[in-house]
């Protein structure tokens, strides 16, 4: 069954590609960007059509078998397409659900949009329903995959807007500080940004902390919304 809804996702793709997009979406992506090219629309159309439609045949372990053998394959659209049949299945996620999907990671994820859009649909819920704890998210820093290390920081972007409390986020994203990946900064930075709106004071003494150490991208992205002048007490120390 797998095999087949394989290929008919496959089939799918290649009929719909499009090269203008490929050339659109490549200047997004300085890793290249390995898809179809499918406009959204269409994409979004099918992606609702295949939920409704395999609703009885699919659930969460033909899933998950469906992602381990398309994420090596690294077309951005077959993941794509993987991450939204998983976040589909939320009330069947368990703790070796967890563990599953981040060993996709280890073998095909590799570049922020896929990471970004399965840390705000899926790996976020994990947290949200309780399904696992802050601790286990906190393994992946020591991860060999930078996208891994990114998905710590931007999965907790998400809960944010639950009112996320920086003694939760910083002790999870301090380990990360010294990460020399420009998009684990990037992403550091980003969740930074979004609790400074909030808790302006606590952020930006972990920031004046580590301001002489950490990647600059951490830094620029925290520091984004801030006023120009203002933002200058943050620049690294001269020495």
């Amino acid at each position: 069954m797998i095999d087949e809804k394989i290929k008919e996702i496959r089939a799918f793709c290649i009929k719909n590609s499009k090269q203008s997009n490929i050339d659109k979406y490549s200047r997004y992506f300085k890793e290249c960007f390995d898809g179809y090219g499918i406009d959204q629309k269409v994409y979004e159309a099918q992606r609702d059509f295949w939920i409704a439609d395999w609703k009885n045949e699919m659930n969460i372990d033909k899933y998950l078998e469906l992602g381990d053998k398309l994420i090596p394959i690294g077309k951005y659209e077959e993941i794509s397409f993987t991450i939204s049949f998983i976040k589909s299945e939320r009330e069947n996620y368990t703790v070796s659900t967890f563990d599953r999907i981040g060993h996709w990671f280890d073998i095909g994820i590799t570049n922020w949009a896929n990471t970004d859009v399965l840390c705000m649909l899926v790996l976020s819920s994990f947290l949200i329903d309780g399904i696992i704890g802050f601790d286990k998210l906190k393994e992946w820093n020591i991860s060999d995959s930078e996208w891994k290390r990114r998905a710590v920081p931007v999965t907790l972007v998400e809960l944010i807007k639950r009112d996320l409390k920086p003694e939760i986020a910083l002790p999870l994203i301090e380990p990360l500080m010294l990460d020399d990946s420009e998009y684990v900064q990037k992403g550091i930075g980003t969740l930074l940004r979004g609790l400074w709106k909030t808790y302006p004071d606590l952020i930006e003494e972990f920031l004046l902390k580590w301001k002489d150490q950490c990647g600059r991208l951490i830094v620029q992205y925290t520091t984004e919304k801030m006023d120009k002048e203002y933002r200058k007490k943050f620049r690294k120390s001269k020495i």
